[in-house]
């Protein structure tokens, strides 16, 4: 039984040897490179705000007179697209409280001044961004 074991051990390591030959190895290819209309989640360096962003967001957010009449307090997540040149757009709210804070984070994310934009192998490119706005009375 053992030398049926190492026999076929044997034959099944020799076969695997050989398996791969000169011409089955694919040459090595060029790094990818970031199209025009990509939009990427992650790069090497990402997007940032130009300036202060939480000084921009308390001098700028105005608390919602529903969410301010009902007690409305939480955290909505904005997702939106930092372009080649700085831009916002693609803006949409991924996780809302309502009482009007969705559409102010919408606003306040909308009005933006251009930001620094993310950078691919050096380059400039359109990066995914999400973006948490905390409501909170005090």
């Amino acid at each position: 039984m053992y030398k049926l074991i190492a026999a076929a051990l044997l034959s099944f390591t020799s076969a695997t040897c050989f398996a791969q030959s000169k011409e089955t190895i694919a040459p090595k290819q060029e790094e990818a490179k970031p199209q025009a209309s990509e939009i990427f989640t992650f790069v090497e360096q990402m997007p940032e705000f130009s300036g202060d962003l939480n000084k921009y967001l308390s001098e700028n957010i105005r608390y919602p007179a529903e969410a301010l009449k009902n007690d409305i307090q939480g955290r909505v997540v904005v997702k939106f697209v930092v372009r080649e040149d700085g831009s916002i757009t693609d803006s949409k709210v991924i996780r809302g409280i309502g009482s009007g804070c969705d559409e102010e984070a919408l606003r306040i994310v909308n009005s933006m001044p251009k930001w620094k934009p993310g950078k691919q192998n050096g380059k400039p490119v359109a990066v995914n961004f999400n973006l948490p706005l905390s409501f909170k009375l005090k």
